[in-house]
């Protein structure tokens, strides 16, 4: 089997429950980890949002709400406005859309996963956290096609478990595990110490 190349990016998607996840994986990875990351929670379509700064306060990569049109730079971590579908577009940049809500949600985990495998292609993780619909599960199984790495939040640790339960149930070889060992996992590929 082919050796997978670097990892240049992750994306990661929750809903109910997926904050409290997300905030056990960011703190693991590096200040200047040398990928992006790209972060879809299902969150009430309010503004300004405060979801940015909580993040940011769990993080030592750089963190900013995603602004449409920018460039992707490794080592940030770009986090999905409220009410808008944060895609990945050549270059790679970003892109924002208000295009209709996916499994009604907007922005749509799905959307981001799609978009950033036909990016990224192996060179991309995506990660599926708690939430109650089934946002993500064609997304990750894309990024599995394209030879990316799949990562499930353990259904057992979810706040809400019919997201990654859907995620694991669409994907062929997704690695299940607690939030406090997904962190640990992405930092082991982006060291290339991975199994």
């Amino acid at each position: 089997m082919a050796a997978h190349p670097p990892l240049r990016a992750l994306a990661i998607g929750g809903s109910a429950g997926g904050l409290d996840a997300l905030t056990q994986i960011l703190p693991h990875l590096p200040a200047r980890a040398p990928l992006a990351v790209f972060v879809v929670l299902h969150v009430r379509r309010q503004r300004p949002s405060i979801l940015a700064d909580i993040v940011a306060s769990h993080c030592g990569m750089e963190v900013h709400e995603a602004e449409d049109k920018e460039p992707v730079r490794a080592g940030v971590v770009y986090v999905a406005p409220p009410d808008y579908h944060l895609l990945i577009a050549d270059g790679p940049s970003i892109a924002l859309s208000v295009d209709d809500a996916i499994h009604f949600s907007r922005p749509s985990i799905d959307a981001l996963f799609e978009t950033a495998a036909e990016q990224y292609g192996p060179a991309l993780a995506g990660i599926v956290l708690s939430g109650a619909n089934a946002d993500g599960a064609a997304g990750l199984a894309a990024i599995e096609r394209q030879g990316g790495r799949v990562f499930v939040q353990e259904p057992a640790t979810a706040q809400a478990r019919e997201m990654v339960e859907a995620a694991a149930a669409a994907t062929r070889a997704a690695t299940i595990a607690p939030p406090a060992a997904l962190g640990p996992a992405i930092v082991a590929l982006m060291t290339g110490t991975a199994a």
